[in-house]
């Protein structure tokens, strides 16, 4: 009677079998299906998460050129904005604070997977307002009498969906297709809400 009790205990206990360590294959095949499962709903949040991040640091870096823009038009332009993002990194003669910071600094500039550029605009009636070098800073080009920013997705739906534009008037422009805004700005189009 020892026997068949001893095998019955044996056969309802729940410690593991002397020999059998790990897993077996389907409690590791079960285990990587789960995890490929959740990476797969995960994935395409992160990618929309990381977009949203670079279309908002894009629209921040615009409206910090803008600042930057009145501010050199003001104090160091003679009433004329920059035609290059070299010239507002480059400080006014004795100070060390320049009008934007470096990671705006060349032309065009490669920041959160846009490509953020600056020059004249286009526009009839746009003239030059200093020659170049005549600028408190001694900018490399003429400061001119108006200017456009624009801000591109360096791949379109990978590092943004939308590209963005400002001009010295301050408003903030978007193409929601994520092309290039032309400059100047063209009528009708939509403004960043």
């Amino acid at each position: 009677m020892t026997g068949l009790f001893s095998q019955l205990v044996d056969a309802g206990s729940t410690r593991p079998r002397q020999g059998s360590a790990g897993f077996t294959l389907i409690e590791l095949l079960v285990a990587v299906g789960t995890v490929a499962i959740l990476a797969a709903i995960a994935l395409p949040n992160v990618l929309r998460a990381r977009i949203a991040a670079n279309e908002a640091s894009a629209l921040a870096s615009l409206r910090v050129i803008h600042t930057a823009q009145s501010t050199f038009a003001s104090e160091c332009g003679g009433n004329g904005y920059a035609q290059r993002l070299t010239d507002l990194i480059t400080p006014p003669a004795g100070s060390t604070h320049a009008f934007i910071s470096p990671d705006l600094g060349t032309d065009p500039a490669l920041k959160s997977g846009y490509v953020i550029t600056l020059e004249e605009e286009s526009a009839p009636g746009a003239v030059d307002m200093l020659p170049a070098g005549a600028s408190c800073n001694a900018s490399s080009a003429p400061t001119v009498s108006s200017y456009w920013a624009g801000a591109t997705p360096l791949h379109v739906g990978i590092t943004g969906q939308r590209a963005f534009a400002i001009d010295r008037t301050g408003v903030l422009y978007q193409n929601l297709g994520g092309a290039a805004i032309a400059n100047p700005i063209p009528p009708g189009t939509a403004h960043v809400p």
